[in-house]
């Protein structure tokens, strides 16, 4: 329990915390960070976290294909993010924000995939 606490905590306290915030009718966005920025700066830190889950916490479990699946995983969550925000009111679901968060999600995985 406490391995699977130390690779998925992580994530998870993330995907909580967007869950949160998306549920705010005015997010707050620190300063005059652009929303796709802070789309995609968190979506390519949660890549980063699924890809230290997937890999079990080490460096030679970095695969390419563990690099996907993280990418998969962030644009899945990223997804129902939107669709949890069509339902808050003074918050409506965007394309654009989904490609914001593909986009964070794939440099990340990308960069460590590379290093793979």
């Amino acid at each position: 329990m406490i391995r699977f606490l130390f690779l998925w905590g992580p994530p998870i306290a993330l995907m909580t915390a967007i869950f949160g915030v998306s549920g705010m009718p005015n997010a707050p966005l620190p300063g005059a960070v652009p929303d796709h920025a802070a789309h995609f700066a968190a979506y390519a830190v949660l890549s980063a976290l699924f890809v230290r889950a997937l890999a079990g916490g080490r460096w030679e479990g970095l695969t390419w294909g563990r690099a996907a699946r993280a990418w998969g995983l962030s644009v899945l969550y990223g997804t129902s993010d939107e669709l949890h925000q069509w339902f808050v009111p003074g918050r409506s679901a965007s394309v654009d924000d989904v490609l914001a968060d593909a986009l964070g999600a794939a440099t990340a995985a990308f960069v460590l995939g590379a290093i793979a």
